[in-house]
């Protein structure tokens, strides 16, 4: 059975809809990147990161009782969501029961958590509305459900930095089992000053914009988003594009740090392609993981020449447009992979072009009209704990 996929909703730093997004991607333009203050630093001035935030006034105040920015994302992309005719279409089809939401985050209520514990250190008691009924994992999924107005498994994942991408291998396997016969899937997450202070306590944080597999890397910039699709069993949308191929792999080699050599990752790789029932020759474009860290960048290029050797397929990384969005990545990226088939232009790779010598050299775009037609694209997500996943889409 194919699983197809709808035409994705997105909002991100890069853009507040699809087609502003994909542009943002294949010019090159870091718009979305803001210098965002956070805290303080240990000198007592104001702290500054940068970081991929949706421009002001797009986000709404949603009518949920813990209305919060991370909601206010996933609203967004939702109201999107159901005014299109791929979710009207899927409910008319099915039917709401048949209809499940699988969804990634990685931020998990930390700005209620925040205020409230403030609010403790302060007046030595949490406010009288806070309690964690928010920040349970299944709530936003259970949000997704009620605003789309579908009443399958709403399930929530999170494995870090592939936890979108996991979402949509799982609603990939609910509708192959019977389960259900389409899915919402995707993922959202927030920049909040709980993961920006956190990844710059694990000193991950670059000063300057992310500078993807340069050898002046010196680490991430976050972002906030959030993508969507409606898969299902039959071409609801009429994209013709379908998810053929999926592989995970677990190296568990450490809390942060991926293996060096890169092995896990190749391996995920190869078990899309084998899922996919084709050889590496057949990948079109590659969407990188390409956090701009001095490990992931060079276990990734590792990877990927060992994989695709002798193929020197195109990659970029588009984290240096958006931000690195955390939960949301993997279907973020995969919305770029998604409209880089339909478009027939490719996500740009921005970095300072200074070659690191000690991993292999790969084809990063340098130019959105591609040399042959996209017809298969490849996205990667590489998470803390050694979570890899590969996804492959295609144009069947």
């Amino acid at each position: 059975m194919k699983i197809y996929l709808s035409r994705p909703v997105v909002v991100c730093g890069a853009g507040t809809n699809t087609t502003e997004f994909f542009e943002t991607l294949t010019t090159g333009s870091q718009k979305g990147l803001r210098r965002v203050q956070c805290g303080k630093n240990e000198n007592g001035g104001d702290q500054f990161f940068w970081a991929g935030q949706i421009a002001d006034g797009v986000l709404k105040p949603t009518q949920d009782r813990y209305d919060s920015r991370f909601l206010q994302i996933l609203d967004y992309v939702l109201t999107q969501l159901k005014e299109g005719d791929a979710l009207k279409k899927a409910i008319s089809l099915y039917g709401a029961k048949r209809i499940g939401v699988c969804l990634g985050q990685c931020d998990n209520g930390s700005e209620r958590s925040f205020a409230g514990h403030r609010a403790l250190w302060t007046n030595g008691s949490f406010p009288a509305d806070y309690d964690l009924t928010a920040q349970g994992a299944d709530y936003p999924a259970t949000f997704a459900a009620k605003k789309s107005g579908v009443e399958g498994l709403a399930l929530s994942f999170a494995t870090a930095c592939s936890s979108s991408a996991t979402a949509l291998i799982k609603a990939r396997q609910l509708i192959l089992s019977g389960v259900c016969d389409a899915v919402i899937a995707g993922g959202v997450d927030v920049a909040s000053p709980t993961t920006l202070l956190g990844f710059n306590s694990l000193e991950a944080i670059s000063a300057e914009k992310t500078n993807p597999f340069s050898k002046n890397r010196t680490g991430i910039t976050l972002g906030e988003g959030a993508a969507f699709f409606v898969m299902s069993k039959d071409d609801v949308d009429g994209t013709e594009i379908v998810l053929s191929g999926a592989g995970e792999s677990s190296d568990a080699s450490h809390m942060t740090a991926p293996l060096a050599d890169g092995t896990g990752a190749a391996q995920a790789m190869r078990s899309a392609l084998r899922d996919a029932g084709v050889d590496a020759t057949a990948i079109d474009y590659i969407n990188l993981h390409g956090t701009g860290t001095k490990l992931n960048d060079s276990m990734e290029a590792k990877a990927v020449a060992s994989v695709f050797a002798n193929c020197f397929v195109p990659v970029s990384s588009t984290k240096s447009m958006t931000g690195h969005t955390l939960g949301a990545a993997g279907a973020l990226e995969l919305a770029a992979c998604f409209c880089a088939i339909q478009k027939q232009r490719l996500p740009l790779h921005i970095w300072d072009g200074k070659v690191d010598d000690e991993f292999p050299r790969l084809n990063f775009v340098s130019d959105s009209q591609p040399q042959k037609k996209i017809c298969r694209c490849m996205s990667n997500s590489f998470a803390f704990g050694g979570c890899n996943v590969s996804l492959i889409i295609e144009k069947e």
